[in-house]
């Protein structure tokens, strides 16, 4: 008896592992966008969990991958899904090679409609945040929150020829040791898995993407929308956000906090610290 007893409460708790890491996991999907199938990661309870859900948007060169240690950690208690935008991750190229930053919040769109999301709160890393942003400024009532991390800066800022200089660049032969030598240096010295993932994924994105969406941030104008949006917002920076044209800047009424000791994939690197900064964001929507 005592042994029917053991084995069946083994069996249950082994249930139970398996129903949370699954949970956690995700389930992954493609799913039709106007020009691109995106691959979507949605896991954690899709009722009775404990606030609305948290979808995430990567940076240009990222992938849902990267908000790995976000989804493990909201999934324990709501929905938290991870986009790849068009051309990024497991997400096809765009038939038209459309890489504008209004045209990927369609991508936004294009996912919550299909995943029935009729509230929800948005995360955007680095470029991202811009596509975030352009979402949020054009759909307001379907964002509860707007959480930006490290987003970046107002490109329309940067000197003419600076701006001419670097797309030669990266249009030319020397594209390779270009964008690797900039993504070297705002990379920082984080572990080497993380520093080797990022590299990875890097060489991963197609060429076309990767300039398209660079040369997409160079243009955008991410102060209207966001002044728009007039929901719960907040930035997280780095050292590297701290410039005349960073949004906290060009926004006076953008909460920021910074984060030391990262490069610019803080949720990569310390992600307990950006956890900690997201879970106290989200505990201030009223949800």
């Amino acid at each position: 008896m005592i042994g029917y007893f053991t084995r069946t409460g083994l069996a249950l708790l082994l249930l139970s592992l398996y129903l949370s890491a699954d949970a956690q996991a995700g389930e992954v999907r493609m799913i039709a966008g106007q020009v691109s199938e995106l691959f979507v990661d949605d896991g954690g309870p899709k009722s009775g969990g404990s606030g609305l859900p948290v979808v995430f948007i990567n940076s240009a060169s990222g992938a849902g991958t990267q908000w790995a240690a976000q989804l493990e950690y909201l999934r324990q208690s709501r929905r938290a899904i991870a986009i790849d935008l068009r051309g990024h991750g497991r997400s096809s190229m765009p038939t038209n090679g459309d890489f504008a930053i209004a045209s990927m919040a369609d991508d936004i769109r294009a996912v919550a409609d299909q995943l029935r999301l009729d509230r929800f709160v948005l995360v955007g890393h680095s470029m991202g945040g811009f596509v975030a942003i352009a979402y949020a400024g054009g759909h307001p009532d379907r964002v509860a929150g707007l959480f930006l991390l490290d987003p970046a800066s107002d490109g329309r800022m940067m000197p003419a020829e600076q701006a001419a200089g670097l797309m030669a660049a990266l249009r030319s032969e020397a594209y390779q040791p270009t964008i690797e030598g900039y993504w070297d240096s705002i990379i920082g010295s984080p572990r080497k898995e993380v520093r080797d993932q990022l590299m990875a994924d890097l060489r991963h994105t197609p060429r076309e993407t990767v300039t398209g969406t660079l040369e997409e941030l160079l243009s955008f104008d991410p102060v209207t929308p966001l002044r728009r949006y007039a929901g719960p917002k907040c930035t997280l920076i780095t050292l590297f956000n701290e410039t005349p044209a960073s949004l906290q800047n060009l926004v006076p009424d953008l909460p920021s906090e910074k984060i030391d000791s990262t490069g610019h994939w803080p949720q990569m690197e310390m992600p307990d610290a950006v956890n900690e900064r997201l879970g106290s964001f989200l505990a201030t929507l009223a949800i």
